[in-house]
């Protein structure tokens, strides 16, 4: 999953990194409110987690403004308010979510896998596409008794391709999601990484096939 950090605290923005990094979670991180809101316009976002206190824009407004806009991103809102009321205005602006600080990395991580498969876009460890199966905790990709290795742009990769079968996926939103917003990446690194996997399918044998389509993007299609 891609998460986008919005917290003007810089060490604890620094240490949400880190504990979602250790999940092999993508983060992008802002500490501005209304550069956040300009990332998270993007749609590109599996999660936000959003501070309420943030500079020239705060979290409920980001979270409002968000939701008037059709970003139905996922929200945790993390704060050291803790009353009811702000609680309340929270998740009445738009948040599916409300954290108090300080927290316990497990629980963090706990609710954001919550509000995401409320959404529907979480992958479980393991999930069966077609003639194969992915574990995301190992980055194993097996078919029968042939198992192998996923490097993290692969695993990210393939994600993406499972949560979405038989669409087209752009070049430029494979870039955001497995590169990141301010990526350098381009088109040849998104060829290299689709070669990569197309190779690591054949050789376990699986049937399953990741097209191109032309000047558009890719799209996996496994066959019944």
């Amino acid at each position: 999953m891609q998460i986008l950090i919005v917290e003007d605290e810089k060490r604890l923005a620094d240490a949400l990194r880190e504990i979602l990094s250790e999940q092999k979670y993508m983060t992008d991180v802002v500490y501005d409110g209304k550069v956040g809101f300009d990332y998270a316009l993007s749609g590109i976002y599996d999660a936000i987690i959003l501070d309420i206190m943030l500079p020239h824009k705060n979290g409920f407004e980001i979270a409002y403004e968000l939701r008037k806009n059709k970003i139905e991103t996922p929200i945790l809102m993390l704060t050291a308010k803790d009353t009811i009321p702000d609680k309340v205005s929270g998740l009445n602006s738009g948040a599916d979510d409300y954290m108090t600080k300080p927290f316990a990395p497990e629980e963090l991580i706990a609710r954001l896998k919550a509000i995401t498969r409320r959404k529907g876009e979480v992958i479980l460890d393991e999930a069966t596409f077609g003639d194969f199966t992915f574990n995301s905790s190992t980055c194993q990709l097996t078919k029968g008794v042939k198992s192998i290795h996923l490097n993290f742009k692969e695993t990210e990769l393939l994600k993406l391709f499972i949560s979405r079968p038989n669409a087209i996926i752009s070049k430029e939103e494979i870039i955001t999601k497995v590169w990141g917003y301010d990526s350098d990446a381009g088109s040849n690194n998104v060829e290299a990484y689709v070669s990569f996997l197309r190779r690591k399918l054949s050789f376990i044998g699986s049937e399953t096939e990741i097209k191109s389509a032309k000047k558009l993007g890719y799209r996996m299609e496994c066959k019944p």
